[in-house]
């Protein structure tokens, strides 16, 4: 686990650094929207670098996704689809498109029924 995690940089022409993919960072790989939304119904201030904070994010996200979307606290495979891809991106179905981050979101799955 790296604190200061952060997505590849963009490039421009294949070899001008432009930004980065997104502005997910730290430990959560927490967005900013997702990260205000958390600050702002919570009152944390907090750090995407700090592992305790970045833990109440999770599951604060995860809690808003079973709310919002009615995806089971107990469903590792679409909790962890709905994480990577967004909410909205998992109401639209983004990750029907990408075979990769399914077998991922399987291998979560089996790692959650082995230890929890």
């Amino acid at each position: 686990f790296r604190h200061d995690a952060k997505p590849p940089k963009d490039y421009v022409l294949g070899f001008i650094p432009w930004g980065r993919v997104s502005s997910a960072y730290g430990y959560a790989q927490a967005q900013d929207p997702a990260w205000d939304d958390f600050q702002d119904s919570t009152g944390q201030g907090g750090s995407r670098s700090n592992f305790d904070d970045s833990i109440m994010f999770v599951g604060w996200y995860t809690h808003e996704t079973r709310r919002q979307l009615g995806i089971s606290l107990w469903d590792p495979y679409n909790q962890y689809l709905a994480y990577h891809e967004g909410r909205g991106g998992y109401k639209r179905g983004t990750y029907k498109r990408k075979p990769s981050l399914m077998k991922v979101a399987r291998r979560v799955e089996q790692t959650a029924k082995t230890y929890g």
